[in-house]
């Protein structure tokens, strides 16, 4: 039983994401709503999300674009009150995820109970948020340090809006990442909502050995069987908001409509068709 089943309790769960919106400090915050406006637009993707019967969810702080590498106190809080708040409406497995700040989301998984999270925690990436430099090392030490063992570290070893420095392959970095001890690896598209190239899903896949490979963006309800033929698990966002809009609510056609694919191409997979 991997990780993933340990968790989640099937195999190829499909994790949809919960965009949080712009929290304090960030130029899309609103102040007038405040905390109330936050728990009200989270609270209700949450409820038709798991409605519609997904297998986990992963709060994100999509919203607060320009994203940061290391975010002011005020991020993890906002987040954590907004959790904490939804906590006992959340009948799923659950993440967090502080764009772009690995020991942020420890802090708030390690106070909300949360059992993942996800980041880029290995490799050295240019982005158009500059150079990003995460420290597994240090990650890891603050972990333990915190009492977070449990958490699961998702490595998102092709970020959004970036690209590796050096001639290490896709294959490379999976492999690498797996040894490193991450609990699940990531293949994303150039950003949010954008599908990934296939081949990268399969080259991670056949270099992580045990480890899961999951597919992190552009997952729709039409792709969800061949990228299950590969992938481990799928998080999904932009498709199942209205309009296929990030920033929009989630839409319950959608949400109903990629599960209903979800279990279909798992039922086939597990058949070996």
């Amino acid at each position: 039983m991997t990780a993933l089943e340990r968790v989640f309790g099937v195999q190829k769960p499909v994790i949809a994401m919960l965009h949080l919106p712009g929290l304090p400090g960030r130029p899309r915050h609103d102040r007038a709503g405040g905390r109330q406006r936050l728990v009200d637009e989270v609270g209700s993707d949450l409820r038709v999300l798991q409605e519609a019967g997904v297998d986990g969810v992963l709060f994100c702080n999509e919203a607060d674009i320009p994203y940061q590498l290391a975010v002011g106190p005020e991020i993890p809080a906002a987040m954590a009150a907004v959790v904490g708040e939804l906590r006992g409406e959340v009948r799923v497995p659950f993440g967090v995820n502080i764009l772009w700040d690995a020991i942020a989301s420890l802090a708030v998984a390690r106070a909300t109970e949360a059992a993942f999270i996800r980041e880029v925690m290995t490799g050295v990436y240019e982005s158009d948020l500059g150079m990003i430099e995460p420290r597994i090392g240090e990650i890891t030490g603050y972990r333990s340090a915190i009492g977070a063992d449990d958490v699961l570290l998702f490595d998102n070893i092709q970020p959004e809006f970036a690209s590796a420095i050096g001639s290490r392959s896709v294959a490379d970095r999976a492999k690498g990442a797996a040894f490193l001890g991450v609990d699940a690896i990531l293949i994303s598209g150039p950003a949010a909502g954008v599908q990934f190239d296939m081949s990268h899903l399969e080259a991670a896949k056949s270099a992580a050995g045990e480890v899961p490979v999951i597919a992190n963006t552009g997952v729709r309800a039409e792709r969800v069987a061949d990228i299950f033929r590969v992938a481990d698990a799928a998080i999904v966002g932009t498709s199942l908001k209205v309009d296929g809009v990030t920033w929009n609510a989630v839409d319950p056609d959608r949400a109903v409509r990629l599960m209903d694919a979800a279990r279909a191409a798992r039922a086939s997979v597990g058949a070996g068709g």
